[in-house]
């Protein structure tokens, strides 16, 4: 019998970098123009391809054709009387040297944040970048909107899945821990009290503000003597 995929290898997607299940790997190439990516039963296998990359092959099925440059699931343009956030984050091969950048935007004033750790994973950057937005909100009287190109948050959040994990004592409905408690209970202690509304927008699709909290992931990422991502425990979350 043949072994089952379990990691999937992303080279060209939204979010590069390896993932242990199929519909979150789906989700960084689901509609991404020129895609890469391929499915393998190891990590050791899936961390060979990522460093050099051949032809990409599905690795499962519920793939779309490919949407234009520039579609998104939600219009993030910053809307007046409200607080636009737009948060990205990352992890270099995932796990790996990781940052998140944040862009703020009210009353027609911009503001940019980032930050970065030297080993860390994709989702505990996504969520980090959500935190620290929320974290420095200066405007809490006002409606805030976040744009996320993470499924993995934006569905966490306006799904319901973290308040169901933290009220299992941070358990699956699978009995099975639950990735990040640390950052996805701080995630839904900010939100408390706000008019805060979470969107996803699709990653790399041209969008400004997207691409400037991409830029400085990158950058961030990049710095020497980084912190520890005191937080960080599990290499597959």
């Amino acid at each position: 019998m043949a072994a089952k995929k379990k990691f999937y290898a992303i080279a060209v997607g939204a979010k590069p970098g390896i993932y242990d299940n199929w519909p979150e790997a789906n989700a960084q190439v689901r509609g991404f123009p020129g895609a890469r990516y391929k499915g393998f039963p190891t990590r050791r296998e899936a961390e060979g391809w990522l460093e050099k990359p051949q032809d990409g092959r599905k690795a499962g099925a519920g793939s779309k054709p490919a949407k234009k440059p520039g579609s998104t699931a939600a219009d993030p343009a910053p809307k007046p009387g409200e607080v636009s956030i737009y948060t990205d984050g990352g992890a270099r091969f995932n796990p790996g040297p990781g940052g998140y950048g944040i862009v703020q935007i009210c009353n027609g004033e911009t503001t940019e944040r980032c930050g970065g750790y030297r080993h860390t994973t994709n989702n505990r950057m996504e969520l980090m970048g959500c935190i620290v937005a929320l974290r420095e909100l200066e405007y809490r009287d006002k409606p805030v909107t976040v744009y996320c190109d993470s499924q993995y948050v934006v569905n966490g959040i306006n799904k319901g899945w973290a308040r169901a994990w933290r009220k299992r004592g941070w358990l699956k409905s699978t009995g099975e821990p639950a990735f990040n408690p640390d950052l996805w209970g701080e995630l839904l202690d900010l939100i408390e009290g706000l008019d805060v509304t979470f969107k996803w927008v699709r990653g790399h699709a041209g969008h400004p503000q997207n691409e400037r909290c991409d830029e400085l992931v990158a950058a961030c990422w990049a710095k020497k003597n980084l912190p520890v991502d005191t937080g960080y425990k599990n290499p597959d979350s």
